[in-house]
């Protein structure tokens, strides 16, 4: 497996942990002396009061400010205790109502629609289409999508000038983007908590609710399946969430990104061809691996989460049980398994810390199975030169310390009622084999 017999993990007479990740080949050394800090979940002394801020105008993710975002895709609305999803709104009618979750286009997309109609003569579908002239029809929506059309031009480095000199035809051919584009964000309503008086109270993943973080989940699952409904070329989309600015975020307002891709990528190609040789390899190596070394923090009947070995970052993985390998095969009980763990490991780990939340399943193209897992990274640590030149990581918490931060925290979650069906460290079954994706039968 490696140079060091095969060990996953190796601790050193010093209490060096050297950690080996089966599945990236990544190495990882934590080194003892390090300073250990608790989680933090009160009041930085940075923090800002916000006085009487309108918690709806924060920044151009709020609800005050709809149409400072490209034309939303799709919605999802509460009326009544029910939980209602509207496809493809007018300019004028998305501020009638306040959403709890939108779908709208990336203004700058990883992967444009020109790669698209470049590599692959994508164009957009029939529907699609009738959708972006329907849009265009009305003369809000017109001015809407050049506005955004003039603001991006505008992010990009042309000066007024040189946006007004680009006729309107091209501006509105540039906003395929808008309409049939492959990247985009799930954005839940609120920036703030509410009742928040700092602007460190952000609302992360674990200040939604267990119920509002399912619908969450449900409906970005819904965007994926839009997407490659909308592209054949699409082979894999994949889906992440970058949690505050040094994570990668753009805006310190919660959003989840969905990328159409023509490729599975490095990672799960890899993986795929490790399940040649080994089929139950995520139970040998992840859940079993977790259960025998008690890392394992929380447990319910459809998935698991455990601290994870062998990540440059502090990182927590949950994996769903469930035979059926992709989000959108779950059983909504198997997805409100999953999405309730992961909705547990944000609230305890605390809207403080930066992070990244990143989805593996089986590609849509793929006839080998593999688990529905997630892995949720503290990006609590910098990479240095020496990372860079030796490819060995050093990560600035073992998974036993990792694990002791957590579980005192998932109680005391738990005792508040704040978190929705799972069982906690000790309390787990963590039975062998408890994955059942090797059941499915290769397609």
């Amino acid at each position: 497996m490696n140079n060091h017999n095969g060990a996953m993990i190796r601790t050193m007479p010093d209490g060096t942990e050297k950690q080996y990740n089966p599945f990236t080949g990544t190495e990882v050394w934590y080194i003892p002396g390090r300073k250990n800090r608790p989680i933090f979940t009160g009041i930085p002394e940075s923090a800002q009061k916000i006085g009487k801020v309108n918690h709806k105008d924060v920044c151009n993710f709020c609800p005050s400010r709809y149409l400072m975002t490209p034309p939303e895709k799709s919605r999802v609305v509460l009326r009544d205790g029910q939980w209602v999803t509207q496809h493809q709104l007018s300019a004028v009618e998305v501020g009638r109502e306040v959403a709890e979750f939108r779908r709208i286009p990336n203004l700058f997309e990883i992967v444009s629609i020109n790669y698209w109609k470049k590599n692959f003569q994508y164009h957009l579908n029939k529907n699609t289409r009738a959708w972006k002239e329907s849009y265009l029809s009305v003369p809000e929506g017109r001015q809407h999508v050049l506005d955004i059309i003039d603001l991006k031009l505008r992010y990009s480095g042309l000066d007024d000038k040189e946006i007004a000199a680009i006729p309107v035809d091209q501006k509105l051919e540039m906003s395929d983007a808008f309409f049939g584009g492959g990247h985009e964000l799930i954005v839940p309503r609120r920036h703030y908590i509410d009742g928040a008086e700092y602007d460190s109270q952000l609302a992360s993943s674990g200040e939604l609710s267990p119920e509002e973080h399912f619908h969450y989940f449900q409906f970005t699952i819904e965007a994926m399946n839009e997407v490659y409904a909308n592209n054949r070329y699409c082979r894999y989309v994949a889906v992440y969430q970058n949690w505050r600015k040094e994570a990668g975020a753009s805006f310190d307002h919660l959003h989840t990104q969905i990328v159409g891709l023509d490729e599975w990528g490095v990672t799960l190609e890899r993986e795929l061809k490790l399940m040649a040789t080994n089929r139950n390899m995520y139970n040998e190596y992840a859940a079993n691996f977790a259960a025998l070394n008690n890392n394992v923090i929380a447990e319910n009947d459809y998935a698991m989460a455990f601290v994870d070995l062998g990540h440059r970052y502090p990182t927590i993985a949950i994996y769903s049980k469930s035979v059926n390998c992709r989000p959108q095969e779950h059983t909504p009980e198997e997805l409100r398994g999953v999405s309730d763990l992961v909705h547990a490991v944000h609230a305890a780990t605390g809207s403080q810390v930066s992070c990244n939340e990143e989805w593996y399943y089986m590609p849509n193209d793929s006839i080998v199975p593999i688990p529905w897992h997630i892995l949720i990274k503290w990006r609590v640590n910098i990479a240095a030169g020496f990372e860079g030149g030796t490819k060995i990581y050093v990560n600035p918490m073992s998974l036993s310390e990792l694990r002791d931060k957590l579980v005192p925290r998932l109680f005391d979650l738990r005792y508040q009622g704040k978190l929705g069906s799972l069982q906690i460290a000790e309390e787990c079954p963590v039975k062998p084999n408890s994955l059942k994706y090797y059941h499915r039968p290769l397609e």
